[in-house]
């Protein structure tokens, strides 16, 4: 892929790639090597990604170097989101909005990507399980125990929360 082509993907995307990296690896470096190693992988490759595709693409292969990593690192994620909020520079979060997104980031790994690339990312479940390379239906079973884990959580453990 020439360097102007990946030089424009990385302008678009990048963003993108990072925070679903650091919402995989819990770390800004680890998150912005593995970015880098994406787009530089790009840069040595002769593949040609379907227009309109790109982004689905880049954050595949984001989300298969997350994975690469932990299994090499042998790491067990713990502390994933330590300051998202300001990752999303395109929104001013209010007091409410700031609960969510903590109360996303200790999710366990598994459930908080789903939740990530669904509803901050805006990808529908086939999308993701092409991404992750899993069933539809275990992309929604996360969904579904991510939303059972953040009800419960803000309706204090109670079982009255619609």
């Amino acid at each position: 892929m020439n360097n102007d082509t990946v030089l424009r993907l990385f302008d678009r995307y990048a963003d993108d790639a990072f925070r679903l990296a650091y919402s995989y690896l819990g770390s800004r470096p680890d998150a912005e090597d593995v970015v880098q190693d994406v787009f530089v992988k790009l840069i040595r490759s002769d593949i040609t990604i379907t227009k309109g595709k790109e982004k689905s693409y880049i954050l595949s292969m984001v989300a298969n170097r997350c994975k690469d990593f932990l299994r090499s690192a042998d790491n067990i994620l713990k502390a994933p989101f330590d300051d998202a909020v300001n990752l999303r520079s395109e929104t001013d979060f209010d007091e409410e909005d700031t609960d969510i997104y903590e109360a996303v980031s200790e999710l366990p790994d598994k459930l908080r990507v789903a939740i990530h690339l669904h509803y901050y990312e805006g990808y529908s479940i086939k999308e993701i399980a092409d991404m992750l390379d899993m069933a539809p239906s275990a992309v929604s079973m996360r969904l579904t125990r991510a939303k059972e884990l953040l009800r419960k959580r803000f309706a204090g453990g109670s079982e009255n929360a619609g």
